[in-house]
């Protein structure tokens, strides 16, 4: 390590904050590879008596530095909060999962007792799981009480991992006579999905003693929020439900709405973003109604909600003495509803709790049109989500509670219809990928007609639209992108220039004076860009129009924060 180096370390160094029990190096960028760079943090961690609290955020750890530090940690039997969040900036995604078990078993064999965990912002994805899978389900958890994990983008695998080892952490602190009593629970962005969402709320039921959950952005549609309104109703004690930015539709709406009857201590409530529409506020209205009287603050902006709805939430709010705050922003008011609205809460002397209104969407007619819209939306949902158990050989759904046992009506198992490449790109899903066989690949390459950019592009966008991060999906998203992609790029005829133009205008990251309707979610296609890019067959010379638009601000992108950072990450190393 160079005399410079050591110098800065040890500058950075003394900004260290220690008091309360707490050693502190947050925000110093600190850069620890080896063990050599980590000797000034070992020190200070070493001389530290009774430390109970490290804070590692925004610093980079290595494997070899993460060795050292944990044997420095074996010896803090009184370390309680771990705050580790953004410490792996920079790393290889191989990187974490090992660094994470060195200090999880370190903590292990300090007999530490955690009471906060906060590992949010490391992009470990659902590998990462594994790295702290043991940790959890180890006595040093038995008394964990605030788990963070927001923004580590988890996905469905990890959310299953992550679910299961709550469970056994319980069981075993069960059996001890201390059962975990988890409180705080936080997994923003993490694109859990249904079956993640499913899989944690079968956690949630069994551990009972959540107080908040802060869960936005994570692609959870209503089979998964009527899993976790099931859970949360065993949960008595929530304060806290920050479910922002999924998509709820009415049937998720109805469900949290009866489980929050239930529910004396809550106090915030956002469902923002969430689709809830006029039904479903209006059925959250009645649960307001009845009960919630500690409520303070409640969020159904951008919902679709019509101005008759939006007056009911605004009714059933009279009574709320605690309500600091009533966002109905980003709704179908029109003029007229909005001065109605304002007018009915200064009637309660209550106009102070309403938020801004400046984006309301204006008052929409043709209701009865937009309702039969509605009804298709849910029964094409319906029926997908049935094709979908059919595809998997499944009578019927998991259960959403580890109190229900399902039985099956028929053993006889469903025969899946023939799939061709034509069903698959008009309606593409995971299973109809695979079932299309191993030369899936080759069979979407043969029948894309190449000298299209416009028909690769949307080949591309279809095929990277089913990706998961379970292996068979992956690998065959993966496979099917390269055969595509080689023959496209290496056919003189192909335009590269214009299939990046089209690819981002159909992202939504390039603007276009067509209306072209943009892809719902960016995360299967920058995911499966982060392994084209690496390929051979992908001309180098695209990745800075890449970088550039990545890079810029955009919701869409926000959404997807993990795979955008996987990617600028791969086309920063090339």
């Amino acid at each position: 390590m160079a005399s410079e180096d050591i110098t800065k370390l040890a500058e950075s160094l003394a900004k260290t904050k220690v008091g309360g029990g707490q050693l502190s190096f947050k925000g110093q960028s600190l850069k620890l590879n080896t063990a050599e760079d980590a000797e000034e943090v070992i020190k200070q961690i070493e001389e530290f008596d009774g430390l109970e609290a490290l804070r590692l955020e925004g610093n980079t750890v290595g494997v070899e530095a993460a060795k050292v530090i944990a044997k420095a940690l074996e010896k803090k039997s009184e370390l309680k909060r771990c705050h580790w969040s953004d410490m792996f900036t920079g790393r290889l995604r191989s990187e974490i999962p090992p660094a994470l078990i060195s200090l999880g078993d370190a903590l292990i064999t300090a007999g530490a007792q955690l009471v906060e965990l906060d590992l949010s912002d490391n992009a470990f994805g659902p590998d990462g799981v594994r790295g702290f899978e043991a940790l959890l389900k180890s006595p040093a958890c038995y008394t964990l009480q605030e788990l963070k994990l927001n923004n580590c983008g988890m996905g469905i695998g990890g959310g299953k991992i992550l679910a299961a080892a709550l469970k056994e952490c319980h069981r075993k602190s069960s059996a001890q006579g201390k059962p975990l009593a988890l409180k705080i629970f936080v997994a923003g962005r993490n694109r859990l999905e249904n079956d993640g969402a499913t899989a944690l709320a079968e956690a949630f039921g069994i551990i009972g003693t959540l107080e908040e959950v802060h869960m936005p952005q994570n692609g959870i549609n209503h089979p998964g929020i009527t899993a976790l309104a099931q859970a949360f109703a065993i949960n008595s004690l929530l304060k806290v439900i920050n479910l922002n930015d999924n998509t709820f539709t009415e049937k998720g709406a109805v469900a949290m709405a009866e489980t929050l009857k239930s529910l004396r201590q809550i106090e915030v409530i956002n469902f923002g973003d969430c689709l809830v529409r006029s039904k479903g506020a209006v059925a959250i209205a009645d649960a307001v109604k009845e009960g919630l009287h500690k409520l303070k603050e409640l969020n159904l902006s951008f919902c679709e909600i019509k101005r008759d709805a939006a007056l009911t939430v605004a009714e059933a709010i009279e009574d709320k003495a605690e309500l600091e705050k009533l966002d109905l922003n980003g709704n179908c008011l029109g003029e007229e509803g909005c001065e109605q609205l304002q007018e009915i809460l200064e009637g309660f002397n209550m106009a102070s709790v309403l938020g801004s209104l400046s984006d309301d969407e204006g008052e929409e007619e043709d209701d009865e049109e937009e309702e039969e819209e509605e009804e298709e939306e849910e029964e094409e949902e319906e029926e997908e989500e049935q094709q979908q158990l059919k595809e998997r050989g499944q009578g019927e759904q998991d259960s959403l509670t580890p109190k229900k046992i399902i039985e099956s009506q028929d053993s006889t198992p469903v025969p899946s219809p023939p799939v061709d490449v034509a069903t698959f790109l008009a309606f593409p899903s995971p299973e109809k990928l695979l079932r299309l066989g191993p030369k899936c690949s080759v069979l979407i390459a043969q029948q894309t007609d190449t000298s299209d950019v416009e028909k690769v592009v949307t080949a591309l966008l279809r095929i990277s639209s089913v990706f998961k991060d379970e292996a068979p999906v992956k690998t065959a998203v993966q496979e099917t992108t390269d055969a595509l992609m080689r023959k496209a790029f290496t056919s003189a005829t192909f335009n590269s220039d214009a299939f990046v133009t089209r690819l981002l205008i159909h992202m939504g990251l390039l603007k276009s004076e067509e209306k072209i309707k943009t892809v719902p979610s960016l995360y299967g296609i920058l995911m499966t860009l982060n392994h084209m890019v690496q390929q051979d067959y992908f001309p180098k010379s695209l990745a800075p129009v890449l970088t550039a638009f990545v890079t810029k601000p955009n919701r869409a992108l926000d959404s997807c924060s993990f795979a955008r950072h996987m990617l600028l990450q791969t086309l920063h190393q090339l």
